[in-house]
């Protein structure tokens, strides 16, 4: 499917090179109010990050929307998955998230939910960029969409994350939270301080130059040391927009998603049972795979991307999924990824069993594993298809045998081979990866 603009995740890039630029932004918001401007009195909420060019792309998708008689409601510095549940709770047409994630402050996107709290379907998107070729035309003054503020948007989503959090209490339980200085730094103080928690918060002063700027899920040194410092029972890192969630252990240990996804699942089969399989992806380690077998659930992988993770979990009926990134999603709890219900969702695990964060995230065996990437000139995918790689990587597959992993995949953003290699050992998967990717460069040559 050929696409203009959308990629996996709505449309990003630097702010003022296109498309992230004022008039596209507009054209944009006029685009999508058009395709949903179909169905009688549309409304479409609007949420952003603390980027200081979400003014300019907020403004500037209102007026779009505004002009093709679309009516729009602002929830302000709220994140993702917030615009996800209040899309749904205001039953509006649709959502809009500015923001671009993990990103530094100079990037920007935007991206779409549908009615359901889901993500935009691909044939909505498609006739959205359909339009966006179309003329621009602004409706009659009397039809022209309304715009109002809503004041309590981050209220109601505090309660809504409180509400997934079956025990409804963290009392004893001390808290390092880090915000990125992103769109979190309200509501995730908040949620854990309510719950009871003793909380301590950094990188929760954005200034619309410093969201991820050394904090956040990209970025744990902060956390690890505050978490060492405050002598905290763990630390909970989110990133700009708050759908990703990475921990860290009392000792200042990092417990990635695959681990944050396997101590989820084990709770939720200790809970009476856990709906379909686990779906992880290309990426995630092969000691998630085999930890989550050994449990008596199946595992799937999807390709890499929240997405791709999405719809394998609908193909299979299942609820639980995730990336090592830290992007896990319950669909049992909430519509798409969400860090907060996630890191509830640990909570939860540590509640009810009495047991450490440590000591959960050690019944997952991380295998030792090795990304090279490799920079190629043109198109990289032939480059895989040749006889020469082909051939190294049964090679290394033979050695392997059923202890080991090895992917090789093209970029899809970059002009990269990437090269992945798990193994028990971490010896032998330094030699296979470096073996591949030597066999990788002399074919890319």
């Amino acid at each position: 499917m050929n696409r203009k603009y959308f990629g996996t995740d709505g449309i990003r890039g630097r702010v003022g090179v296109a498309p992230m630029t004022p008039e596209f932004a507009l054209k944009l918001g006029w685009a999508a109010g058009r395709v949903l401007a179909q169905q009688s009195n549309a409304k479409v909420v609007i949420g952003k990050d603390t980027r200081r060019s979400g003014y300019v792309f907020e403004s500037a998708i209102e007026a779009g929307l505004a002009s093709a008689g679309v009516d729009v409601d602002l929830l302000g510095p709220l994140p993702t998955p917030g615009v996800a549940y209040l899309t749904r709770a205001l039953r509006a047409h649709a959502g809009v998230v500015i923001s671009a994630s993990h990103n530094p402050h100079h990037d920007n996107g935007v991206k779409f939910f549908g009615a359901d709290g889901g993500k935009l379907s691909d044939a909505i998107e498609l006739q959205i960029e359909a339009m966006l070729d179309q003329p621009m035309q602004c409706v009659a003054p009397e039809a022209l969409g309304t715009v109002r503020r809503v004041s309590d948007a981050t209220g109601r989503y505090i309660e809504f994350c409180k509400s997934t959090f079956a025990e409804r209490n963290l009392h004893g339980i001390k808290l390092v939270v880090d915000c990125a200085n992103g769109a979190a730094y309200k509501t995730a103080p908040s949620v854990f301080e309510e719950l009871g928690a003793s909380v301590e918060v950094i990188g929760a002063r954005p200034n619309g130059l410093n969201i991820n700027e050394g904090c956040g899920s990209t970025h744990l040194d902060a956390l690890k040391a505050a978490v060492r410092k405050h002598k905290a029972d763990l630390g909970i890192a989110l990133d700009g927009d708050a759908d990703r969630c990475l921990m860290v252990d009392a000792s200042g240990q990092e417990i990635d998603g695959d681990q944050i996804l396997y101590i989820i699942a084990s709770a939720r089969l200790d809970d009476g049972g856990l709906q379909g399989p686990v779906v992880g992806t290309l990426m995630s380690n092969l000691g998630l795979e085999k930890a989550i077998r050994a449990l008596g659930l199946g595992f799937e992988r999807a390709g890499v991307g929240d997405r791709y993770v999405m719809e394998m979990l609908r193909a299979k009926a299942g609820v639980l999924g995730g990336e090592t990134s830290g992007h896990t999603i319950c669909l049992d709890k909430t519509t798409t990824g969400d860090g907060l219900v996630t890191a509830l969702q640990v909570l939860s695990a540590l509640k009810r069993s009495g047991h450490s964060l440590a000591h959960l995230a050690a019944r997952m065996h991380r295998y030792p594993q090795l990304l090279i990437n490799i920079p190629v000139k043109g198109k990289a995918k032939p480059i895989l298809e040749l006889e020469a790689v082909r051939a190294a990587e049964q090679q290394s597959l033979q050695r392997l045998g059923t202890s080991g992993r090895v992917l090789l995949r093209a970029s899809g953003t970059e002009p990269l081979i990437r090269v992945m290699v798990e193994a028990e050992d971490e010896q032998q998967t330094r030699y296979e990866a470096e073996f591949l990717a030597e066999c990788v460069r002399a074919a890319a040559v």
